[in-house]
């Protein structure tokens, strides 16, 4: 019983900051997903689909979900990439996993028939 309840405690530990990671990723890739949409649009600028995933990663998640969020991208005449990095919440004192989502679509524009 001695040991049984630290290696329970730890599991309970590994399974929140499981929960924790995934959540702060799933939030990155809507961010990402939301600014290439902006970016990629008809006469869109990359600035303006980095702005949208930072509204994204601030709306989106509760406080401290994602730490240091850093948005960037590149935008040509074809697509449109947004990368969101940023560090999960962590209960595990001494550890901050950090995460990065990118997404990339097509830019729309107009082209002869």
């Amino acid at each position: 019983m001695v040991i049984l309840l630290p290696v329970l405690f730890a599991l309970m530990f590994v399974g929140v900051q499981a929960v924790l990671y995934y959540y702060a990723r799933s939030i990155a890739g809507a961010a990402a997903q939301e600014g290439a949409r902006v970016a990629a649009a008809y006469e869109a600028t990359l600035a303006a689909g980095i702005a949208s995933a930072a509204t994204a990663v601030e709306e989106v998640g509760w406080d401290d979900a994602i730490t240091d969020a850093s948005i960037t991208g590149t935008r040509d005449a074809e697509i449109a990439t947004v990368v969101v990095t940023g560090h999960a919440l962590s209960v595990i004192p001494g550890w901050s996993p950090t995460i990065t989502q990118s997404a990339s679509m097509p830019v729309e524009r107009l082209v002869a028939p």
